[in-house]
């Protein structure tokens, strides 16, 4: 079992940056593959960016490539995404979650869920 507790959400302008960050409780966070993911109202849930257990690997939904970064640090059980250059089609909640199966790119196989923090950008 993981609980993920995922925040750095907020309100910002067009242009800007946001770092979020996900926190996981318990002791095998070394062995879960890390993604994160978003929902904009009335639309299904949209691949980020997902990464190794070590990190040293990732891949990023097309939308994002180039402006949003995976990153991890197993020593603080911690996942962050780098979001730059946000754009008004950013604004979404934000999950990050896990799974064992490998780097994922869809909600399918992920098997816990951040409770998601909401981001606004503003022009």
């Amino acid at each position: 079992q993981v609980q993920l507790i995922d925040s750095g959400g907020g309100l910002v302008q067009a242009g800007g940056s946001l770092r979020h960050s996900c926190v996981a409780a318990g002791r095998t966070f070394s062995t879960y593959y890390m993604g994160w993911f978003r929902q904009a109202p009335g639309k299904e849930r949209e691949f980020l960016a997902a990464t190794t257990t070590t990190g040293f690997s990732a891949a990023y939904g097309d939308s994002v490539k180039g402006r949003f970064t995976i990153s991890r640090d197993n020593a603080k059980n911690t996942v962050y995404l780098q979001t730059n250059s946000l754009k008004p089609e950013d604004t979404a909640v934000y999950y990050c979650a896990a799974t064992r199966q490998g780097v994922l790119t869809s909600t399918r196989g992920y098997e816990f869920w951040g409770q998601g923090t909401q981001v606004t950008v503003s022009l």
